[in-house]
């Protein structure tokens, strides 16, 4: 079988991925560029090509949800990304197209239609993202993750699954021995701000990072986003501080997703935008979480997350447009000096679906491979 998966959420694409049978043809496609208007190479990008995984970057209009000075460039592209979508299609002759959100479905998920190649998608969230929306129209069948996403699409398509998550492979040493990258007994902090890094959370830590470091060990992706150039601050600001701190603080432009399963088992508490992804993972390893949900994210989305997570007793949601790098102290502070009382409250969460989530998206990609009707090739 010849499938095209679309990037959009990373992680429950990588899961799928890793669960497909050896003798699958996959093709990626994918943003090739982390921004709009950034030459910085996005983290799907990265990942796959470094799987040996073909990937083909598509360049095409984006629905943002502010407005800035690439918009009205940005949707311009959007038939240029329909012809070069047509292009791939007919180039990789697959059998199913499989998106997971993401602005770049719209253009490769039409052309599918149009072409008859049966389409399947995944919705992450626990509502529906708006470019799933938009797409389902051209879908055979849609998985979701939440038995609450499905009202936003026809139910005669709809599957629950559950939200794919990766295969975490701890490389601890034997039970008995903690595995530390720190020569020291300090706590861990993982601070993460997603695929692109996060700009406003990069700066908040950056305001506090001594202050931090010497009661703390840091583990920092921050992005490579240019616009901002945070990393190469940061480094800079690393460079400069007593070697018993800086021994302390690990900063990196991405964390490989091989390792992220390491990096939250290790960390103590975690710092973090609050997409659907992050909040699966901190509910895995039981993990507590200061998060800062994106306040332009559709339907306020993040919001939910976070609000869901602290409503299960693992998290503490402070929102950005009061958020400054003071109350970030005082409310890590708060959670170290409480850590024991962060921890899942059971009734509250209920049951999580799709423990076997990628299985159960495989063989919906599978239902959909069969029961294709025609060829145009």
């Amino acid at each position: 079988m010849k499938i095209i998966i679309i990037g959009g959420h990373l992680a429950p694409a990588l899961s799928v991925l890793e669960a497909l049978p050896k003798n699958t043809q996959v093709l990626f496609v994918g943003r090739k560029y982390a921004l709009e208007g950034d030459n910085a190479l996005s983290l799907e990008y990265n990942t796959i090509t470094s799987l040996n995984i073909p990937f083909v970057g598509l360049n095409t209009g984006r629905l943002q949800r502010k407005i800035t000075r690439f918009t009205l460039f940005s949707l311009l592209k959007l038939p240029f990304g329909i012809i070069k979508s047509f292009l791939i299609l007919i180039d990789f002759k697959p059998d199913v197209v499989v998106g997971f959100g993401g602005y770049v479905s719209i253009p490769v998920t039409f052309c599918a239609f149009v072409l008859r190649i049966p389409v399947v998608i995944h919705e992450q969230t626990m509502e529906a993202g708006l470019t799933n929306r938009l797409v389902s129209r051209f879908a055979k069948k849609i998985c979701i993750s939440w038995d609450s996403s499905r009202k936003y699409f026809p139910k005669e398509k709809v599957i629950l699954t559950g939200n794919p998550m990766r295969k975490f492979p701890i490389m601890n040493p034997p039970a008995g021995k903690q595995y530390s990258i720190f020569n020291n007994n300090l706590p861990t902090i993982y601070v993460t701000g997603g695929s692109s890094g996060s700009h406003f959370i990069n700066t908040l830590v950056e305001g506090i990072i001594e202050e931090l470091l010497r009661k703390y060990n840091i583990i920092h992706q921050a992005g490579d986003a240019h616009e901002y150039c945070d990393f190469d601050r940061l480094k800079k600001l690393k460079e400069s501080l007593p070697k018993k701190l800086r021994d302390n603080y690990i900063l990196q432009k991405f964390i490989d997703p091989s390792q992220v399963g390491d990096i939250l088992k290790l960390s103590s508490l975690i710092i973090s935008r609050s997409g659907m992804n992050i909040i699966t993972e901190l509910i895995h390893f039981e993990k507590p979480a200061i998060l800062f949900p994106i306040p332009f994210s559709q339907n306020n989305e993040q919001l939910k997350n976070a609000k869901f997570l602290e409503g299960i007793g693992l998290g503490i949601v402070l929102r950005q447009a009061k958020a400054n790098d003071r109350q970030l102290l005082q409310t890590i502070n708060l959670i170290f000096r409480n850590i024991n009382n962060y921890k899942i409250n059971r009734k509250k969460l209920g049951t999580l679906p799709g423990k076997n989530a990628a299985q159960n998206i495989i063989s919906v990609i599978n239902y959909a491979y069969k029961s294709k009707t025609a060829k145009t090739f």
